[in-house]
């Protein structure tokens, strides 16, 4: 069954196909988690295309024999590019021909799970590829983005401001990115690229409402049920 993410101020929808997701991009976000050395090429996992959900949703914890599978659910806000069209092995020059838009998106991780993960050398799908652990907001056309390298992302939870900061603080800019993306996987119409997240993560907790904004106008409002 597809995914399909509304595009901002049409009908149309973007059908989703993969979903790339990059790691320690924000020198701020790698230091608050007690590292200081920046990576020297894109550290890059993926979601599976049920992990995708759109704006107004309500998000569950999956649920097995009676109980919840995480009791920590950490909140990380990035700006999120939509691929247009198939691409391999594409220089930075070529890349924004294959870029369709931006949104604003939410990488939910279970961050106890991801720390039993860490400790036994094993891979964190579960913890960053549960059902609905994507949201994203509708898809910004890229010429509605007068600049997507300065833009800013914010994140309010009830009200209060948990995240604010700007894609030009990314360690590796969205053209570079999608460059090695497309040479190490190949890119394909429809793929999802999560960017990375500044510093402020954290914690959320069940009744939770989160708002997710990019470039102070583009909103992803979801509201965490646990």
């Amino acid at each position: 069954m597809g995914k399909y993410i509304q595009i901002h101020g049409s009908s149309d929808k973007f059908e989703v196909n993969n979903i790339f997701c990059v790691g320690k991009n924000y020198l701020d976000h790698i230091k608050e988690f007690g590292q200081s050395e920046a990576p020297k090429k894109p550290v890059i996992f993926l979601k599976p295309n049920s992990a995708v959900t759109g704006d107004n949703s309500r998000i569950a914890l999956p649920v097995i024999n009676g109980r919840k599978i995480s009791e920590n659910v950490h909140y990380e806000t990035e700006m999120v590019v939509a691929i247009s069209k198939d691409g391999i092995n594409l220089t930075e020059d070529e890349v924004s021909d294959y870029i369709f838009g931006y949104a604003i998106g939410l990488d939910l991780t279970l961050r106890d799970v991801q720390g039993e993960a860490k400790k036994s050398g094993l891979p964190w799908a579960t913890a960053k590829g549960f059902i609905n652990s994507a949201p994203v907001g509708n898809i910004v056309r890229k010429e509605e983005i007068e600049n997507p390298m300065n833009s800013d992302i914010e994140l309010i939870i009830n009200n209060e401001r948990k995240q604010f900061s700007n894609t030009n603080l990314m360690i590796i800019n969205i053209y570079k990115l999608i460059s090695y993306i497309s040479t190490v996987f190949g890119i394909s119409k429809g793929d999802l690229i999560y960017t990375g997240t500044p510093k402020g993560v954290g914690q959320i907790n069940p009744g939770d409402e989160l708002k997710a904004v990019l470039s102070n106008k583009y909103e992803l409002n979801v509201k965490f049920d646990g």
